[in-house]
């Protein structure tokens, strides 16, 4: 019996992906829950596994297709043995043929693909088709509408000829759909958002003589390592509950203030940087954070994120110390209001009580729409995380 293989629902807001790697081939046995193939969507990926044992059929859509929510991938011969695939037999002295290339004529586009062209008013030949044999498809036709620049923003400037020794020496890869998205969301960020960037320095002294005492105590209870990130996530908690426009957004012209905390932890991965959300952080233990966020990081760097992981965060928290970053400023992770960005621990000499003296000193960097977010606000956020990290018992005291 032939089982059908379709594309898996994909999360919110995501109707379709492109197909990075098939691992089985037809003809090839596969077991129950074995991986066909991987789906690389503008947010995460997503491995299709077999529903059923026996052998793959036919593949119906190729690597590098895209297709929608519940398309046909593939068949699988339901219990059937392995068996090699059928090649056409050839004579001995006959070569065969190359297959004629597909011609424009020769390929239909997609009927959404053409109505958006007509209501566009754009010709098939100002859109470049990704499609099976170049056809055009509805994305296509929408990356083209988007290439066209607006009265209001200058066009791009082209890149600079380029010798032809140097280009031999270059290599062209094309932009993973993880990494289309973080550039135009950073970017829509940069355009929307009255980013503004406020900065302090905390005293990790108290914090760091904390997790020395009692990391070994945390390890064999918790059963999980004390890192940084749970006192900056309970001290940017405490802070929020005080100046909780930094925890709201916009929506038209209403501000949406959350009562409550869906943490974003930025973590890098090798295809891009991803925002897991911890949920209810504010409601969280020291040992219930850190322990999400070792699962949720790990779960990035396996590329094994869901959608619904990486939705509905209220704030986020970007660590880039741990690459040696001594200062920088955030960009927004819109709809949010707020981005709170670690920076490196580093001994400085500083002035206390009139006497200069060696302490870790690592810089903090809070920005925020200024939409929304007053100076005033945004200043008493990042004292209120400074005031918790260099005195820590200010958190059981609610202070």
């Amino acid at each position: 019996m032939s089982v059908e293989v379709r594309v898996p629902a994909l999360g919110e807001s995501v109707s379709e992906a492109t197909i990075a790697t098939w691992f089985k081939q037809p003809g090839d046995a596969v077991a129950v829950d074995d991986m066909l193939c991987e789906l690389e969507t503008d947010k995460v990926t997503v491995e299709v596994p077999s529903p059923v044992g026996g052998t793959l059929g036919e593949i119906v859509a190729a690597e590098g297709a895209t297709v929608a929510v519940d398309a046909l991938l593939a068949t699988i011969n339901e219990g059937a043995s392995a068996a090699p695939a059928a090649k056409p037999a050839a004579t001995p002295d006959a070569t065969p043929a190359p297959a004629p290339a597909a011609s424009p004529k020769d390929v239909k586009d997609a009927p959404a693909a053409q109505k958006a062209m007509a209501d566009a008013g754009l010709s098939a030949d100002k859109v470049v088709g990704t499609g099976r044999d170049g056809r055009v498809m509805k994305q296509d036709v929408q990356a083209a509408i988007a290439a066209v620049p607006k009265a209001s923003e200058p066009a791009a400037v082209p890149r600079a000829p380029v010798a032809a020794d140097d280009a031999a020496r270059e290599e062209r890869v094309k932009m993973t759909r993880l990494r289309q998205t973080i550039a135009r969301r950073l970017k829509d960020s940069q355009n929307t958002a009255a980013i503004l960037t406020t900065f302090n320095e905390v005293d990790m002294t108290e914090v760091m003589g904390l997790r020395n005492q009692y990391k070994d105590l945390f390890l064999q209870k918790h059963g999980v390592k004390l890192g940084f990130m749970s006192f900056f996530t309970k001290a940017c908690c405490h802070a929020l509950s005080e100046v909780p426009e930094v925890n709201a957004e916009i929506d038209g012209t209403d501000l949406v203030y959350k009562k409550f905390v869906h943490m974003g932890v930025a973590a890098g991965t090798p295809s891009g940087l991803v925002v897991p959300v911890i949920r209810d952080a504010d409601a969280m233990s020291f040992a219930q954070i850190e322990k999400a966020i070792a699962e949720k990081g790990a779960r990035a760097r396996d590329g094994k994120l869901s959608m619904a992981e990486m939705q509905g965060g209220t704030f986020t928290i970007s660590n880039g110390g741990v690459y040696g970053s001594l200062m920088s400023a955030p960009i927004l992770n819109p709809p949010q209001s707020g981005i709170l960005g670690m920076h490196k621990i580093q001994d400085r000499p500083v002035a206390i009580n009139g006497q200069v003296v060696i302490r870790p000193m690592m810089y903090l960097a809070l920005s925020y729409d200024h939409r929304i977010v007053d100076g005033k606000g945004a200043v008493t956020f990042l004292v209120r995380v400074k005031e918790a990290l260099e005195d820590p018992r200010r958190l059981l005291m609610d202070l």
